[in-house]
């Protein structure tokens, strides 16, 4: 059973996630939070799965109740998923690194809601198409092209050659593809890379390709 928390100041926007969340077998909303306290105090509480947080919160926003999540210990387990809108993409690069695993656009499809809920409970990061373009434009934008990473030396070519294609936003199956590997041998690959970098989940890993150089717009074609 994948459970879930609700962070929204809209009562509207969480009763609305509820009823399309609660309608399925192996999804449980095990609490709702009206303010970035009150999801940090439920993230506690209930242990949950996945937090859906919206941004923009009276008094603690979404962005500061993510980090105190994802840097705290004993929420190791706890995945947020952001919940933004079309005209809010300036605060993609700051939620993922403050820890989110990925974002939904609040007026998103019920099958795209719960397909995001369920790759994220799995350990996956949801970045749709649009978010990651978002993100290319970021660094595309800087003036200098970043130094890269130190960290990076632990890795062998392969793992780079992967977490090159993470970075992208292909799913495991799809870089088995086009490595010619087995499924299980990609989601070993990427596994080990995480671990060598010491980093969350794979939302971390795109954010550490951009910021060491490994993508740039155009990397794919």
């Amino acid at each position: 059973m994948i459970r879930v928390v609700l962070a929204d100041d809209q009562t509207l926007v969480r009763a609305g996630f509820r009823s399309i969340l609660s309608g399925e077998d192996d999804i449980e909303v095990v609490g709702e939070a009206a303010d970035g306290e009150q999801a940090v105090a439920l993230a506690h509480e209930q242990r949950p799965d996945v937090v859906l947080m919206d941004i923009r919160m009276p008094g603690t926003d979404g962005l500061e109740a993510t980090r105190r999540i994802t840097t705290d210990p004993r929420l190791a387990a706890v995945r947020v998923v952001i919940l933004t809108t079309f005209d809010m993409d300036d605060h993609v690069y700051g939620a993922l690194r403050a820890g989110a695993s990925g974002f939904l656009v609040k007026d998103t499809e019920p099958m795209e809601l719960l397909h995001g809920v369920r790759v994220v409970a799995r350990g996956d990061a949801l970045i749709a198409p649009a978010v990651t373009r978002r993100l290319i434009s970021e660094f595309a934008n800087r003036r200098k092209r970043p130094a890269p990473s130190p960290r990076l030396n632990a890795l062998t070519e392969r793992e780079r050659e992967v977490m090159g294609l993470v970075g992208a936003g292909l799913s495991n199956d799809e870089i088995a593809a086009r490595l010619v590997l087995s499924p299980a041998t990609s989601k070993t690959h990427v596994s080990r890379i995480m671990t060598k970098l010491g980093v969350r989940d794979r939302a971390q890993l795109v954010i550490l390709a951009y910021e060491s150089g490994m993508i740039t717009p155009g990397w794919m074609t």
